[in-house]
């Protein structure tokens, strides 16, 4: 259903929204540099707390059912957008970027897929409109993504360039090294593009790739364009400083693809039973509503939200723990002296851990 909220309200609400980005992109344009483990924390607990904040703005504006619908729209985009960072790790790697000019990366890729998922949520909600009986078609690509899922969480998952990206490179000319966050430089006399290019098109393509799961996902939630968009935005605005803070956190989210695929499922189910508790298709019950089929409301939507990340998250970190526990060489009995390490020998170096390891999607 789409609520009827003062216009405006959402205008003002999308106007701070721009504001804020605009602001957003102007600090990590005028100070280029890696955010500490604090900087990036209080980011992320600042955006965490704005949307909060609006969700509660929402609710004394147009009542519980848009806020409880913005709530679980914004935590099933947030959950799904930090599957996403596996695959932004990748592209970073995969293009070498150096790590001060990452933070700009990140931001420009987000105002990419915001104005690609902008159109996308406009044609979507219209879609809806006119057809219904498309909830079946979402319902079902929403079940097959969550079992493709469980079936591949475990394989490696490697960034492959899609055909925006290769029409890129064949198309423009592009230099092999990178000239600090521009976009365009001159070598041997010659204007050129440089990689900087392609990784905002890889990082803005690929997200707008995830959304054909977390779109639909979104709309089994709610109907109302303005809700979808503003969870999308309030889940993106945050991607950038949680990049960051997470950062070799990520290995250690085992069972975060079981998480989603439990919630894209359970949003598939309550999408197809809402198809059929509409239903207008001659061939389904004869083109009358199927009054069996139950509507799910927003709050047990919300709490298998909630519970899926939270046991995914506590179990994987008992998980992570255990396991380097085990691998953990054990300690010396008592009396007996460890081996002696030659005085005139190097000390014994660790390796550096490799990347996280992307969950299939």
């Amino acid at each position: 259903m789409i609520h009827e909220l003062p216009l405006w309200f959402e205008w003002a609400s999308l106007a701070a929204l721009i504001v804020l980005l605009a602001v957003d992109l102007a600090i990590v344009g005028r100070r280029p540099h890696v955010p500490s483990m604090k900087e990036s924390g209080l980011w992320v607990g600042f955006y965490v707390a704005l949307a909060l904040v609006f969700g509660l703005i929402m609710l004394a504006v147009g009542g519980t059912a848009p806020a409880g619908e913005f709530y679980a729209g914004w935590l099933t985009e947030y959950s799904l957008s930090v599957d996403n960072l596996f695959v932004f790790v990748i592209i970073m790697s995969r293009f070498a970027v150096p790590k001060r000019h990452q933070q700009m990366v990140l931001m420009v890729g987000i105002i990419i897929a915001l104005v690609l998922r902008g159109a996308f949520i406009l044609a979507g909600a219209a879609i809806l409109e006119q057809f219904v009986w498309v909830f079946y078609l979402f319902g079902a690509f929403l079940i097959y993504t969550a079992v493709k899922l469980v079936a591949g969480g475990g394989d490696e998952e490697e960034f492959k360039e899609n055909v925006a990206i290769r029409l890129l490179r064949r198309v423009l000319p592009v230099s092999k090294e990178y000239d600090g966050a521009k976009v365009r430089t001159v070598v041997d006399g010659k204007k050129l593009f440089t990689p900087m290019l392609v990784v905002f098109v890889a990082i803005g393509s690929t997200d707008l790739l995830f959304a054909l799961d977390s779109i639909p996902a979104i709309f089994g939630l709610t109907k109302d364009p303005f809700i979808v968009f503003t969870a999308n935005i309030f889940a993106l605005m945050g991607l950038r400083q949680l990049y960051f803070l997470l950062g070799g956190l990520l290995e250690r989210l085992v069972y975060l693809p079981i998480a989603l695929a439990v919630i894209l499922g359970f949003i598939g189910v309550k999408l197809i039973l809402e198809a059929l508790h509409t239903n207008t298709l001659p061939f389904i019950n004869g083109g009358e509503h199927v009054a069996w089929a139950p509507e799910i409301p927003i709050w047990l939507s919300l709490a298998v939200i909630l519970g899926s990340i939270a046991i995914a998250t506590v179990a994987s970190l008992a998980k992570t723990r255990r396991t380097a526990a085990v691998a953990t060489p054990e300690t010396a009995p008592a009396g007996e002296v460890p081996e002696a390490q030659d005085a005139t020998s190097e000390p014994r170096s660790t390796s550096a851990s490799s990347g996280p390891e992307a969950p299939g999607r």
